[in-house]
């Protein structure tokens, strides 16, 4: 087993040696420093204030607050991975089976480096400081914070683990994948909308929630962090066997999800194929029946049209990115009643309600982040075919362009409608502004979208959970891009707005889509020089298991 570990090391190593031959391995090592120090500052950070707090309740003696510090830890640690999935690399370690490797060996792997990603490391971090803040408190309690604190660290990552292996299973058969999307999709609108209808309904909920609050408190003290905090509590008080047993119960929990991801990767390890596909059957042809028409877009190519139908399909098979396009309306829910203990009827907005329509079209404009700059992520293999087609790249492109296009011109849409139900109808002034600027910011995207999806392509796994969806180059890229053109949108909206000339802000945009469009022309005619040169790296990338 020793000699089976050192071997995968070696080879990853070995992989990421070789891959800074390349301008995309050496640019993706920089993105990668940039993540390590932005998850340190995080993690170090972090770190010093739990262990503040910590201190500070078991220096005064409220050891009971410790839940809400290790309730924090557990949430971030669970949902984290899930959440920030564009800046972790999940390593399929699925490929390992094809080797002679023992049931043991593959556990153990799968597990080891399962947890090689920036949530492990900052739970670790944080729990570390909890440890010394109540080591500073209370030196007596060294040994009791740091076994409680280890094992609520080895039932973090178990649970982690383990709820990986099973979303990843359900994730593989279409009807659970599209059901596990819309709960988890629902989830996290819900949980945006939970802040404002509590400061909405604050005063009416008063009593409720408290009783609430009264018979939750006791039931969270069996839940991992309640246990975790419970231990510490009982120590602090002299109640030593109260206290090994909450970390005695915390084990317990830790043993049933071992279990249950053995389980799972015992499955995987006894060939477990979890494959659609169905043998199909001929049929034979119905005399008379018209052959099947693509769509035929006015104005447009039909290769055009062809690819903007493909992109439809493809968006509309996936639950995650249809939940994607409603965000916009849902921000402007939030907005609305974000801050209703101000008394404003319009939420965070009331004061500013022009800002409305503008606010939900920026927001919109972030969506492109998974669509233009990683637009061959979900062909994978398919990619093949664009090179054999009888046309050139640049109309794929153009297609692939167009669909985000429209696309966006539909959200936009949405917005204003949304503006227009919740706030007021934006000014004609207002409208002309954002539809300009929006106008711009789809250039610029459209412009560096077609450059990174070429130069730093990742094939897209709707069917696995927590596979980033673009490389850490391009994720940062993207965010430094997507911040310079909303930014600059942001800046001429707010000065034209000052001055009482909004007709300003929409010169500055006509005159920054002229910059824009010459920009995305130069580089929409050096698409098929630049894919016929990368043709190799793009289809090798895209075609990876």
């Amino acid at each position: 087993m020793r000699e089976q570990f050192a071997a995968i090391g070696r080879v990853r190593w070995q992989l990421f040696v070789n891959s800074l031959r390349t301008v995309r391995g050496r640019l993706e090592l920089v993105a990668r420093i940039f993540m390590f120090l932005g998850f340190g500052m995080l993690g170090l950070g972090g770190s010093v204030g739990l262990g503040l707090a910590s201190w500070y309740f078991a220096s005064h003696g409220q050891p009971e607050f410790l839940a809400l510090l290790f309730w924090l830890i557990f949430l971030f640690w669970q949902f984290f991975p899930v959440l920030a999935s564009a800046f972790s690399e999940n390593i399929d370690s699925s490929n390992l089976l094809r080797f002679p490797l023992t049931f043991r060996s593959y556990f153990l792997v799968r597990l080891a480096f399962g947890s090689l990603e920036p949530a492990t490391a900052i739970g670790i971090l944080w729990s570390l400081g909890i440890v010394l803040g109540i080591t500073v408190a209370a030196p007596s309690l060294f040994f009791v914070a740091a076994l409680s604190l280890l094992a609520f660290a080895i039932l973090n990552i178990l649970l982690g683990r383990m709820v990986y292996v099973w979303v990843e299973r359900w994730l593989a058969q279409r009807r659970t994948r599209e059901l596990l999307g819309v709960i988890f999709f629902l989830f996290i609108i819900s949980f945006q909308l939970i802040n404002p209808l509590i400061l909405h309904f604050g005063k009416r909920a008063g009593p409720a929630m408290s009783h609430f609050s009264a018979q939750a408190l006791p039931l969270q003290r069996f839940l991992p962090p309640g246990l975790a905090a419970d231990s510490i509590a009982s120590a602090l008080h002299g109640d030593f066997l109260r206290s090994l047993g909450a970390v005695l119960l915390q084990c317990f929990y830790s043993a049933i999800i071992l279990g249950l991801l053995k389980i799972r990767l015992r499955a995987q390890y006894q060939g477990e194929n979890l494959s659609e596909a169905v043998a199909r059957t001929a049929k034979p042809a119905a005399r008379g029946a018209a052959p099947t028409v693509g769509w035929n877009i006015p104005g447009v190519p039909g290769p055009i049209s062809a690819v903007v139908e493909k992109e439809f399909h493809y968006l509309s098979r996936s639950g995650p990115m249809l939940f994607t396009f409603i965000m916009p309306v849902v921000v402007l829910v939030i907005f609305r009643f974000g801050s209703a203990r101000t008394g404003d009827p319009g939420g965070i907005l009331a004061r500013a309600a022009d800002l409305a329509f503008p606010v939900g079209a920026a927001y919109t404009l972030l969506m492109l982040t998974n669509l233009v700059y990683n637009t061959f992520g979900g062909d994978g293999v398919g990619v093949q075919f664009f090179f054999l087609a009888p046309l050139r790249f640049r109309e794929i492109v153009l297609g692939k362009n167009l669909a985000h296009a429209i696309i966006i011109a539909i959200e936009i849409l949405l917005v204003w409608l949304g503006t227009c139900f919740l706030y007021r109808p934006p000014s004609a002034e207002i409208v002309a502004a954002t539809l300009t600027g929006v106008t711009f910011g789809l250039l610029v995207n459209l412009a560096a979208g077609n450059l990174l999806s070429l130069y730093t392509p990742k094939k897209i796994d709707y069917g696995t959970f927590g596979r980033q969806r673009a490389s850490g180059t391009t994720a940062i890229a993207s965010l430094a891009i997507q911040a310079v053109a909303i930014g600059l949108c942001a800046l001429a909206l707010i000065a034209a707005r000052a001055s009482g000339r909004i007709w300003v802000a929409t010169l500055l945009f006509l005159f920054l889509i002229v910059l824009a469009a010459v920009g995305y022309i130069l580089v929409l005619n050096q698409v098929d020089s630049i894919a016929l040169k990368r043709r190799e790296a793009l289809i090798t990338e895209l075609s990876r298991a």
